[in-house]
Parts: C-alpha cells; structure tokens; sequence
C-alpha cells in the first residue's frame, strides 16, 4: 500500500538523478572549472538550495556523480553481456569484447570522469576521495573484461593480456579527447582483437 511520503521520496530521487545526470553533462562538455553546484542546479532545473541539499559541498557532488557513472556502466556492461552471449566463440567475439571496452573509454562517462582525474592530481582533498574510487572502477572493469572473454585471470598471461588491454582502451579514449581519432580506433581494434585472441588462446 502507498504512503503518503512516497511521492516527496520519488521526487526527492527524481532531484537527485537530474544533478548527477547534470554533473556528468557539465563535466564532459564544458570542463571541471565550469562544473560548480550553480551551474549544475540551473542545468537540472532546479534551485542552488535545492542541489545543496542533496549535496552541500563540490566534492560530495562530484563524487556522487562518479559513483552514479560507475553504476551506468556497470547497467551498460550487463546488456552488453548479453549481446555476447549471442555470438559463437572466436575472434569475432574477441573483437566484440575489445570494441565495448573501448567504447567505454571513449564515452561522455569517461571524458567526465576525466576531468575529475586531472583536477584530484593538484588537489589533495579530492584526491583523498578519488583514489579509492579509481581502485574500485579499475578492479570491477578487469573483472568485466575477464568474464567476457572468458579467461583464467589467475593465469599470469591471461590476465596481463587483460590488463593490457584495458590499459590500450584508455589510451584510444585519451587520444579521442581532443579530436575524433575513430577511423585509426577502429582499425586498432580489429589488429589488437586478433593478437589478443591468438595470445588468449596459446595461454589456454
């Protein structure tokens, strides 16, 4: 049965999600500097007290923001997930794996997220609060990557082939940051996609 508070709390919810939605928005498209609690209120369509509310300071907004972009990629990997299961075995599914990962590297997620990266290397406070998260991301995208591919991450090659991937996607995202770099991307995975499957499968 519905109480009466459920609406205030669904509203409150619906608040939240607009200011993180507006952060990551503020992040990808304008930068760090211009990313403040007021832009990012006028952005959601709601009142500086109001974003101050949910998030009294910068950084406890921000590192909302980071986490609720941890838990959209983490929605994004599921379906992704099940789009491989579709597929049969083989190098296909190899480049299949290895262009998600990529992507996510070089999406809005990640170009907001980045600004927030190179803010905390000059700022000790955030970095405080960033580290821990970066750790966190960094363990559970591993662990995507290891059961897509459907690797043995305690084997020592398997899981530095991983790693070394990922490390790969990192860099096409930060090469997509100031120019649209997809044509070499694309032709980056498809060669990276047959090494890696190759050297997957000789590790097997």
């Amino acid at each position: 049965m519905a109480t009466p508070h459920e609406p205030k709390q669904d509203r409150s919810r619906a608040t939240r999600q607009r200011l993180l939605e507006a952060t990551i928005d503020c992040l990808a498209e304008t930068g760090w500097a211009a990313a403040t609690v007021a832009v990012v209120a006028e952005r959601a369509g709601v009142s500086r007290g109001a974003a101050q509310h949910h998030f009294p300071t910068r950084e406890e907004l921000i590192t909302a923001a980071l986490e609720y972009m941890f838990d959209s990629r983490n929605e994004q990997a599921r379906d992704e997930a099940a789009t491989l299961s579709e597929l049969v075995d083989g190098v296909a599914r190899t480049e299949a794996v290895v262009a998600g990962l990529v992507e996510s590297y070089t999406s809005s997620l990640f170009k907001a997220a980045l600004q927030v990266w190179t803010h905390a290397a000059a700022d000790p406070v955030l970095r405080e609060r960033i580290v821990p998260l970066e750790a966190k991301f960094g363990r559970a995208s591993h662990r995507r990557a290891v059961e897509a591919l459907g690797v043995d991450d305690t084997d020592p090659v398997a899981h530095h082939l991983v790693q070394a991937t990922l490390d790969l996607a990192r860099g096409l995202g930060l090469a997509d940051v100031l120019t649209d770099d997809s044509a070499r991307r694309k032709q980056i995975v498809q060669q990276w996609s047959v090494t890696l499957h190759t050297a997957l499968n000789a590790a097997r």
